[in-house]
């Protein structure tokens, strides 16, 4: 009988003392909000509430206790978030390491 083929798989998470402060989805919504300059339109353009956006932004800055995004509330014109140097260093090296990893999944599954 042929031995079977497989693939690896799987997603890295980043974790403060247990907690998940940082996958996929949220580098994500953190490019986005660099991209947009906002929260609300991060949201919108990944089809969830402005309060879950805003929490994972708060989780993240508490996670890391340094701030990922830094917000000001607006007035007519609305708020402005900004992603912090720091927030774009963590983007990089989370990059990096997510494709060290998918390096070692290729590397490493049955051909």
């Amino acid at each position: 009988m042929e031995t079977p083929l497989f693939k690896l798989n799987g997603r890295i998470w980043i974790e403060i003392d247990d907690d998940k402060v940082l996958g996929h989805g949220r580098v994500e919504l953190l490019e986005r909000i660099h991209a947009s300059g906002s929260i609300r339109q991060a949201a919108l353009q990944m089809k969830m509430s402005y309060k879950q956006a805003w929490d994972l932004v708060n989780h993240m800055n508490d996670g890391f206790k340094q701030p990922l995004v830094i917000s000001k509330r607006g007035g007519k014109g609305g708020g402005v978030a900004l992603l912090t140097p720091f927030g774009q260093e963590i983007i990089s090296q989370f990059k990096d390491l997510q494709q060290k990893f998918f390096h070692f999944l290729e590397e490493n599954s049955k051909k």
